[in-house]
């Protein structure tokens, strides 16, 4: 019974926290295939992945330099490196695989979040039963998911989501030297993120108590802020798109003004979405329209925008009356 509890209370909560990223993405949504494999990716391979590795690593450290400094560098130095190297696996691979996914900054940091909110789900699982119910019972195991999955339930997202910026810019630049060096740039940010924050919490707050404690807080919560301001911006840089590039279509006839204002619209869009199907159907196919319509501009015939252009061209003419 306590062990089904601590999974209700580890993924119930992550499942929230992923529609809300599945929410923010406004404009052009990602494929839920996509996004479950990603979630999956970090609920069980990025998991197990850093439970071996760790390990391992963390071994060999104790034959080196002891048990009780090799505990410290796995907890501050090498779980930050592994975890968020096997998180970032998972967009890497979407990067590669699918990179016309990847239109924007945002993508990246859904597709992050997404992997990092399902290694979290699985993270917390194991915390609250081995280290909660087993020490201490139910009540320790309450004050772990209020610790972690309410108080912190954003962090691995946050983390992982600069592996996702880093990624995106280096998809939407054409500098070479920016391909290399903004993946890497970002993975080292949610490398030195995580540090920190496991850092904080070995040595701030084992040794300040309290006050240590609403210090990592406000460490954490600040770096959280950061990544909703990106995300924000993100979303007002796709809205701008959606006017710009779906002018044309107004002119074509295939979009009335009261559709182009609708999909250009971050409201209008959120209850526009709640019609049915075809009307979801409908402005995602707009997004998608734009997105490529500014690839093409900025890029040219990268992986075929002219042709994919013209898909979505057809499906938004197909679906424009019956929304």
């Amino acid at each position: 019974m306590a062990f089904f509890l601590a999974v209700a209370l580890s993924f119930i909560p992550a499942f929230v926290y992923a529609a809300i990223v599945y929410w923010l993405d406004r404009f052009e949504k990602e494929p839920m295939r996509l996004l479950v494999g990603a979630f999956i990716w970090g609920a069980v391979v990025s998991t197990l992945g850093a439970i071996i590795w760790t390990s391992v690593l963390q071994l060999g450290i104790g034959l080196l330099v002891g048990d009780v400094a090799a505990d410290i560098a796995g907890t501050t130095i090498l779980a930050p490196i592994v975890e968020e190297i096997l998180k970032g696996l998972a967009v890497a691979l979407i990067f590669l695989i699918f990179p016309h996914e990847f239109d924007s900054i945002l993508d990246g940091m859904v597709y992050a979040a997404i992997t990092a909110l399902g290694f979290a789900a699985t993270e917390n699982v194991l915390y609250l039963y081995f280290l909660g119910y087993q020490d201490g019972g139910y009540d320790e195991m309450f004050v772990l998911f209020f610790l972690r999955v309410i108080l912190g339930g954003w962090g691995h997202a946050v983390y992982s989501a600069f592996i996702g910026i880093g990624l995106a810019a280096a998809r939407l630049t054409r500098n070479p030297i920016g391909k290399f060096f903004f993946p890497l740039l970002g993975l080292v940010v949610a490398i030195f993120l995580h540090a920190l924050h496991n850092s904080m919490a070995v040595f701030l707050v084992s040794a300040a108590g309290l006050s240590g404690f609403v210090a990592l807080l406000l460490v954490d919560w600040f770096s959280w802020l950061v990544a909703l301001v990106v995300v924000l911006w993100a979303i007002w840089r796709e809205q701008r798109w959606m006017q710009e590039q779906l002018r044309d279509e107004v002119a074509m006839g295939i979009l009335s003004e009261a559709q182009y204002r609708t999909a250009s619209s971050i409201m209008g869009q959120t209850r526009a979405r709640m019609r049915g199907r075809d009307a979801r159907h409908f402005y995602n196919a707009c997004a998608n329209l734009a997105q490529k319509k500014h690839q093409l501009a900025r890029f040219g015939e990268e992986n075929g925008n002219s042709a994919r252009i013209a898909q979505w061209r057809a499906e938004v003419a197909r679906l424009a009356p019956l929304v």
